[in-house]
C-alpha cells in the first residue's frame, strides 16, 4: 500500500518539478550546480520506502520471534511513519505552489 502511495506521490511531483524547474534553469544561473527538485524528492521517496521496508522487516522479526526488541521495531515503524509524514507534507506544498501559480493571471 505505501509503495502504491510513494509511487503515485513520486509520479505527481515530478510532473510539479518539470513545470518548476524549466523557468528557473533558463534564467541564466549555474544549472549545474544545484540539484533538481525533482531529483530531491526522488531520493527522499527512495529513503521513505527503504524506511518501510526495514520497519517490515523488524515488525515481521518481532512477530516471528526471530530475536528483534520491541523497542526496535517501534522506532524503525516511527521512521518509516515520519518519513512518509514528511514527504507528503512537500508534495502538498508542491502541488499547493503548483495551483498557485496556475491560478495567476498575466
Amino acid at each position: 500500500m505505501i509503495e502504491a502511495l510513494v509511487g503515485g506521490i513520486g509520479s505527481a511531483v515530478a510532473g510539479v518539478a518539470a513545470g518548476l524547474a524549466g523557468p528557473a534553469t533558463a534564467g541564466g544561473g549555474s544549472a549545474g550546480a544545484a540539484t533538481p527538485f525533482a531529483g530531491v524528492f526522488q531520493s527522499m521517496v527512495e529513503q521513505t520506502s527503504a524506511l518501510d521496508a526495514k520497519a517490515s522487516e523488524a515488525v515481521t522479526g518481532l512477530l516471528s520471534g526471530q530475536g528483534v526488541d520491541i523497542h526496535d521495531a517501534m522506532i524503525a515503524t516511527e521512521k518509516a511513519d515520519m518519513a512518509f509524514e514528511l514527504a507528503l507534507q512537500v508534495r502538498n506544498k508542491a502541488v499547493g505552489a503548483y495551483q498557485q501559480m496556475m491560478g495567476m493571471q498575466f
